[in-house]
């Protein structure tokens, strides 16, 4: 049996999660000085969750006709996954014309995430054990500072982004770059995340696959900690 010596890590919903569509619709409003009454954030927030504008938030319930291209292509390229979430937001009403692209800009915040309550004792434990590590994710923008934001970029070894390969998951060639970064055979590489189809594809390349689930982070407290069991 192949031992593990590396770990990839999705990054939304597998070590960080995204804030709610509310706390994110306030803190857009409250740094941009724009008033609400408290039932139209509240009606606001649902709305902008049901057309899934919030990266790494829902999904949309309905994409729009002129935006289903972009869904397709959203994580190749940086400038289509600006254009898609910020198109999902004008779905909805909002005040000022100005806060969607603001809401798009908190998103790639540090404050914006948080991570979950294990993220940071398994990458360190992995670390410790000179295990590989390295974050592979479909983004559309550079996630590295909310790693660093949060001290969780120090475990990482290797961040290798969709956008920034013209490549998303499960596409095989992604994977097989992301094992190459880690100088690793895939055989000897875990890949964890909480999407079994575009998580799951790593095993397309003879990486072995554990999920987690998309819960918020009070409600899975140690969906990692399995990873320490299966590697070493």
């Amino acid at each position: 049996m192949t031992v593990i010596e590396g770990v990839l890590f999705d990054f939304s919903g597998t070590l960080l999660r995204v804030e709610s569509a509310e706390s994110w619709l306030r803190a857009v409003l409250t740094a941009s000085g724009t008033a609400m009454d408290e039932a139209e954030i509240a009606r606001s927030a649902a709305a902008l969750e049901r057309a899934g504008a919030l990266p790494g938030g829902s999904s949309p319930v309905e994409i729009p006709a002129d935006l289903a291209g972009l869904w397709e292509t959203r994580d190749r390229d940086a400038r289509h996954h600006r254009a898609l979430y910020t198109g999902l937001g004008r779905q909805v009403p909002l005040p000022e014309p100005k806060l969607y692209d603001a809401l798009y800009e908190r998103s790639r915040t540090a404050e914006a995430w948080q991570p979950y309550p294990d993220a940071a004792e398994v990458l360190a434990q992995l670390h410790r054990r000179g295990i590989r590590t390295g974050v592979l994710s479909n983004i559309g923008w550079d996630l590295r500072p909310v790693l660093r934001a949060h001290g969780l970029e120090r475990y990482v070894d290797v961040c290798v982004l969709s956008y920034e390969h013209g490549l998303q998951k499960p596409d095989p060639q992604l994977f097989a770059l992301a094992c190459r970064e880690l100088g690793l055979a895939p055989a000897a590489v875990l890949m964890v995340g909480d999407d079994r189809t575009a998580d799951g594809g790593a095993t397309a390349v003879g990486c072995s696959f554990m999920p987690v689930d998309h819960l918020p982070v009070d409600r899975r407290p140690a969906g990692l900690r399995p990873v320490l069991d299966l590697v070493g």
